[in-house]
């Protein structure tokens, strides 16, 4: 047995089912669930019907390198959004869902024999980045995002000797659980810190077409050209159409950026065997050829929060995100207590912040802290407000 599977941790849902396991839930309720992030918006018809219509494709072996059509789709998208060309041929590469990318991307690019391999994650975090880095045979460091700073990840409390160290740096932006973009001094910071020590960036932006401001996140393509970077080196951006067009079960994105990256990450995925299949590929052009649902989705989760809001900051520490479906609220007691309690008075789940970040010298920084996913229809996410709420003040 591979012995690094003994250094995972379990998944946070894992954890917390396990420490609320002997809880019997207000059976006066319906339950609630804003624990897990799974988009629930019914997906567009146009897509199932893309997918049903080329299902003939079943008959065939995929290649691992897409289809031109689904390249160029994908690169037409990156245009449109983050005004970033791509050589289709080259800087675009489709993926069985970002989650997949995230994780095999450090499989491909992680060198254990080169010293003590670090890879640097954001605290909180996806939990896939700590999982991939020590599948990897590496170590993972967790740099704090700062609740001073709008949840900006601190980048410059990081030492030298562990940038010498580093191989593989995650970003994610729009960030899970916080919410926060990350700005273009940050990028100008981790790009030039690449230049120094050789690293990696891997731009997780599955949450960046889900935003509340005048304009769209800023992604890492399109700061990288903004920064004169137009090769795009040691950077590849992952993305998906799972909370973009509410497909998560179509298990579908695209990675872009390096050429010589995607290359090497093309030669892995190949012995892999992750493959997209041809009904999915369709399915997926239509998707990234199309704003319109996108824009709806949009409109759906700024609804929610413009209901929940106004429910909660009378009671909870807590406000609108830069971007993304989750609120990151501050809670008047133990955030692993806040979360039992609520579910056995009130039947509501929500996910302790304690359970997505790991213990640093600081402290832990998503204690104090749980994770509302506002992916359940309006009504629904504002009965959970209520309850929220109704809990909170009884503290």
């Amino acid at each position: 047995m591979n012995p690094l599977l003994d250094r995972l941790q379990p998944y946070p849902f894992e954890r917390l089912r396990e420490l609320t396991a002997d809880l019997r839930p207000n059976p006066a309720l319906r339950p609630i669930s804003l624990g897990i992030g799974e988009p629930r918006h019914p997906t567009p018809e146009f897509i199932r019907d893309a997918l049903v219509e080329h299902l003939d494709g079943l008959a065939q072996y995929p290649a691992t390198r897409g289809s031109d059509a689904l390249r160029e789709a994908c690169a037409a998208w990156a245009l449109r959004r983050h005004g970033v060309p791509l050589d289709p041929a080259t800087q675009v590469l489709p993926v069985n869902g970002s989650r997949e990318a995230l994780f095999a991307l450090a499989q491909t690019v992680v060198d254990p024999g080169r010293g003590a391999a670090l890879v640097l994650s954001p605290n909180p975090f996806y939990q896939i980045y700590e999982g991939a880095a020590l599948l990897a045979g590496a170590q993972c460091g967790y740099v704090a995002a700062d609740a001073a700073q709008n949840f900006r990840v601190a980048w410059e409390t990081v030492s030298q000797a562990q940038w010498r160290r580093t191989q593989l740096v995650y970003v994610c932006t729009p960030g899970n659980p916080t919410g926060a973009v990350m700005g273009l001094e940050d990028w100008k910071l981790l790009f030039e810190l690449s230049d120094r020590h050789g690293f990696v960036i891997a731009s997780d932006e599955c949450y960046g077409e889900i935003w509340f401001g005048e304009q769209p996140p800023l992604g890492g393509l399109q700061a990288a050209r903004r920064l004169g970077r137009d090769d795009l080196r040691n950077l590849v951006m992952l993305t998906s159409l799972s909370k973009r067009s509410n497909v998560p079960g179509l298990r579908s994105g695209f990675v872009a950026g390096d050429a010589a990256l995607l290359r090497a990450f093309l030669l892995y995925r190949t012995y892999h065997g992750s493959a997209m299949g041809p009904a999915v590929q369709a399915a997926s052009v239509a998707a990234w050829n199309d704003e319109r649902h996108v824009e709806h989705n949009r409109a759906l989760y700024r609804a929610k929060f413009q209901r929940v809001l106004p429910i909660l900051q009378p009671v909870l520490d807590v406000r609108l995100p830069d971007a993304a479906f989750y609120l990151w609220a501050k809670t008047p007691i133990d955030d692993i207590a806040f979360a039992r309690g609520l579910l056995q008075n009130y039947n509501c789940t929500v996910l302790p912040g304690s359970l997505l970040a790991r213990d640093q010298p600081g402290g832990n920084p998503g204690a104090g802290r749980v994770r509302l996913a506002l992916v359940a229809a309006v009504d629904e996410c504002v009965e959970a407000a209520e309850r929220i709420a109704a809990y909170a003040r009884g503290l």
